[in-house]
């Protein structure tokens, strides 16, 4: 974002990315500790879309819902402790891994698919690294069974999700306006 002044339409489109992040924590493929969700779709989309400041906004946003009760977790969990449970991290990375998404991408003038692939692997790279970190304090996991149970089994998917968010970023990006 390249003004410190955040617009009404800029707050409107944080909200509506932090509601479609709440909505991609239902589509879930349960696993044991850590489930597979869309949610990581919207995070990518925010970042690219909205830029670092907004994005991270956004899913902020997503994040003080949960805090305050309302079950847009995964699974349709809610409240604090999920913040300081095992997948406590990758929440908190959802927000720092999309202001980098978002700032990478703000680099550059038009970004290209190459580049918004790279930044939205950068931000999963701080997503992963907040959350497999979290996941092996708050379980006593070693750093290697976190990565085994909390990165790798969604390696394939995420890819996937970066591979469309940065495609429909590439069709949606003239559209909004901030």
């Amino acid at each position: 974002m390249k003004s410190a002044k955040i617009s009404l339409r800029g707050m409107v489109y944080a909200s509506m990315f932090a509601a479609l992040t709440a909505v991609g924590a239902y589509i879930t493929i349960p696993l044991q500790l850590v489930p597979i969700t869309l949610q990581t779709l919207f995070t990518n989309l925010a970042g690219a879309l909205l830029g670092g400041y907004l994005g991270a906004l956004s899913q902020l946003v997503y994040v003080l819902l949960g805090i305050m009760g309302l079950p847009v977790f995964a699974g349709g969990k809610a409240g604090l402790g999920v913040l300081l449970g095992p997948t406590g991290g990758y929440l908190v990375g959802f927000i720092a891994g999309t202001y980098f998404m978002g700032k990478m991408i703000e680099r550059r003038e038009q970004a290209g698919f190459g580049w918004i692939v790279l930044a939205l692997g950068v931000g999963h790279v701080v997503i992963y690294g907040l959350g497999a970190l979290q996941l092996s304090v708050v379980a006593h996991l070693s750093a290697a069974k976190a990565l085994a149970v909390g990165v790798l089994p969604f390696l394939p998917g995420d890819i996937l999700k970066i591979l469309v968010a940065a495609f429909l970023t590439l069709k949606l990006r003239e559209l909004i306006k901030l």
